[in-house]
């Protein structure tokens, strides 16, 4: 794999760690950047702008970007701490107070960080909806809010796979007035000089490749990683919370549509560049170049402080989170306990750690079967723990 772009010294071994993801991992096109201290040190690319080979195999570039799943879930957590830092959100207030509809079906008492926290106890709606219904963010607030919980909010915690795009963007149009992603391109992206969109514009659609599922490739050795029988079990029944949690919307969206990507879904469809993704993160913790600090260290502290831990109502294993982050731990190592971030389902990572003044990026037209810890990212993580180990 002849792959482009450059590392700072010391930082070879991520570079190593990358060609291998296409040699013994199977990425077809993928990026990964890398900054410490506000600087970067890593940015590295390679492969196929297409996951399928359309478009005669055209080579990835330096600005391609994908799509990158629940990577999402950490810029529009980033919205709604940002109006907290302001002084326009309260996240200790029940979500009642800017979402009076939100009070129905015994959810008046649930708190704005608890949508966060994935404690609000609607992760699956008794109707889905369909792609073109999830589009509209009317009608998934509105469905969201009818929602009876499948448990007392703020008690338990579970993944809101899907529906965490009409909590949190219903809640940043209440306090705001706009839609939450134009306000991550005018509040977020601009200022820190982050390639990242919620609602792709036609202008930059040309920079997005075409992604799609990828098998593994076979171990040369026969053996193959079998999940947990409980979590088999959970994913193969239609009437589990796991699956219908992910099933929220249905049929599953086709993720190369044009129009699936114009639109805002906060939990699955931002689009990035591994670039973009990891100086959004940088801002969080620090100055960046050519950008400026976002977070504040208190509310760096306030994002990655633990809410939830334990076993997770739909992913069945343990989980961590802050607000709106997943923390590091066995079902998503990140780089130090430090750590606060959120992958995307099948491939894309974005993390920063506070502790190392390291933020990452990762973005991937090929998405395979894990849901929290892609080999390929893993593979990447440990690298970087290896440079700045050294």
């Amino acid at each position: 794999m002849d792959v482009k772009g450059a590392v700072a010294e010391g930082f070879e071994p991520v570079r190593e760690a990358f060609a291998r993801n296409f040699e013994t991992l199977g990425d077809r096109g993928a990026a990964v950047a890398v900054y410490r201290d506000g600087h970067k040190v890593v940015d590295l690319w390679g492969g196929t702008k297409h996951v399928d080979g359309t478009g005669g195999a055209q080579a990835w570039e330096h600005g391609t970007a994908q799509i990158v799943r629940s990577a999402t879930k950490g810029v529009a957590a980033a919205a709604l701490l940002l109006l907290q830092q302001r002084g326009e959100l309260d996240l200790d207030a029940p979500v009642g107070t800017y979402w009076p509809e939100f009070k129905a079906a015994g959810k008046e008492r649930t708190r704005v960080w608890h949508l966060l926290a994935h404690r609000a106890g609607v992760p699956a709606l008794d109707r889905p909806l369909t792609p073109a219904e999830a589009l509209d963010p009317v009608l998934g607030a509105e469905a969201v809010a009818a929602q009876a919980p499948a448990w007392e909010p703020g008690t338990d915690h579970g993944y809101h796979a899907q529906t965490y795009s009409w909590l949190t963007g219903e809640l940043v149009r209440r306090v705001t007035g706009r839609g939450i992603g134009e306000w991550i391109a005018d509040e977020i992206a601009a200022p820190a000089g982050a390639d990242l969109w919620l609602g792709l514009p036609a202008s930059e659609a040309a920079r997005a490749g075409r992604v799609g599922k990828v098998e593994p490739p076979a171990d040369p050795h026969g053996l193959r990683t079998r999940p947990r029988r409980a979590v088999a079990e959970a994913y193969a029944d239609p009437d589990s919370l796991t699956c219908r949690a992910f099933a929220a919307i249905t049929p599953l969206p086709d993720e190369n549509d044009p129009a699936y990507r114009a639109a805002a879904l906060p939990a699955s469809n931002g689009i990035a560049t591994a670039q973009g993704l990891a100086r959004f993160y940088a801002s969080l913790i620090g100055e960046v170049d050519g950008g400026r600090r976002l977070f504040t260290p208190e509310t760096a502290e306030l994002a990655r402080g633990e809410r939830s831990t334990g076993a997770d109502r739909v992913l069945v294993v343990p989980t961590r989170f802050g607000l709106g982050y997943m923390l590091h731990g066995a079902a998503s190592p990140l780089l130090s306990p430090t750590s606060f971030g959120h992958p995307g389902r099948g491939g894309a990572l974005g993390f920063a750690d506070p502790a190392s003044g390291i933020a990452f990026g990762y973005v991937t037209n090929g998405f395979r079967k894990s849901v929290t810890a892609d080999p390929r990212a893993q593979a990447l993580v440990r690298a970087v723990h290896a440079a700045i180990s050294a």
